[in-house]
């Protein structure tokens, strides 16, 4: 009788329970198709035999961003998770259709995460919205919500916040991306849903959409498990494995002062200064070149790489880090600091 009582209580999510210490993969109906096969929103639930926090990750809102798809698998793989204290609830594909289709968007040409909460009756992009509402976030205590950049962009590593609310702060210091960026919250987002029902979610922004590479995916990995040490998911201490964070408040883009051939001269993570040349804009003959100059000191965070442009695309994104200290470039540092990390939890992790 007295360890029954000790027993933790099964985790329930849909029609579904999955006993303490055990781990699942649930199937939740969205839709059926026009051609009558069905679609479901499928969460892994590793259900802790010790009572701890709940977590959900979440990747793929947008179907074309596959990064957090990779951090997410080699998360469950990590071997960390045989002594998980609490509930981890891992989405890694949240808009099936989108990734099937190798697109941002869902079938009715709607994005996702604009929205959120949705509604039951609504369209179908809000029908999933409530249904990942419902059944995940208001489950959690917490969330890791994972992107990268739009179609044609590269992001650099980056957590974005609101770095005003004291325990989101922590928890973008415990992920310890290279920067963390204070950003306000879009309506119709997961974020500013999230907020209003009272769980606080972390944005992972890193690499670009359709590609793995490597260290935003490392680095993603590496960051989920902080947090999770940090919430005392997970044993053990969070290891200093880089530098703090460096903290932008601001940031903006710089676009392209005409159509044409973009050649950019300034690379991802590189500091830059006021009045720098940072790339041109050609014509195609060669007569005739626009240089894009920096507005302002920062830092690049994020960079077009599709060479044909029009007037007005977005090229680069400068965050101003907050500390005037701050002289360095983060391009040599991020290799730098995955070379030097404790495989440890990793050594599952490496790519096939």
């Amino acid at each position: 009788m007295g360890s029954s009582r000790r027993q933790r209580a099964s985790f329930r999510i849909g029609q579904h329970e999955v006993a303490a210490g055990s781990r699942r993969t649930v199937e939740l109906p969205i839709a059926v198709l026009s051609n009558h096969q069905p679609v479901t929103l499928a969460v892994h639930v590793l259900h802790g035999r010790q009572p701890g926090p709940v977590l959900f990750l979440s990747a793929a809102i947008h179907g074309d961003e596959v990064v957090g798809v990779e951090v997410i698998r080699r998360v469950l793989c990590a071997r960390a998770l045989h002594r998980l204290r609490g509930t981890l609830l891992a989405v890694p594909v949240v808009n099936a259709f989108g990734f099937i289709a190798h697109s941002r968007y869902l079938p009715d040409r709607r994005d996702l995460n604009r929205m959120f909460p949705g509604h039951p009756a609504g369209s179908l992009a809000s029908q999933l919205a409530h249904l990942f509402m419902q059944e995940v976030v208001a489950r959690c205590d917490v969330g890791i919500d994972l992107h990268s950049a739009a179609v044609h962009r590269v992001n650099l590593p980056q957590i974005r916040a609101d770095l005003g609310d004291a325990r989101l702060r922590e928890l973008a210091e415990a992920f310890a991306a290279p920067v963390m960026l204070d950003a306000g919250l879009r309506d119709g987002s997961l974020r500013q849903a999230a907020q209003e029902a009272g769980v606080p979610v972390l944005l992972y922004e890193a690499g670009e959409a359709l590609r793995f590479d490597e260290v935003p995916v490392r680095m993603g990995v590496r960051g989920v498990l902080g947090v999770m040490r940090h919430l005392g998911m997970l044993p053990g201490p969070q290891r200093p494995l880089q530098p703090a964070s460096v903290l932008a408040r601001r940031s903006h883009w710089l676009r392209a002062p005409a159509g044409g051939v973009f050649r950019h001269r300034q690379p991802l993570g590189g500091r830059v200064l006021k009045g720098q040349v940072l790339g041109v804009v050609s014509d195609p003959f060669g007569e005739c070149e626009v240089p894009i100059l920096c507005r302002r000191e920062g830092l690049v965070i994020g960079l077009c790489n599709l060479p044909v442009v029009n007037q007005g695309d977005a090229l680069f994104h400068i965050a101003q880090p907050e500390d005037a200290a701050f002289d360095g470039d983060l391009t040599e540092r991020l290799d730098a600091e995955l070379e030097a990390e404790d495989p440890g939890d990793f050594a599952a992790l490496g790519p096939d």
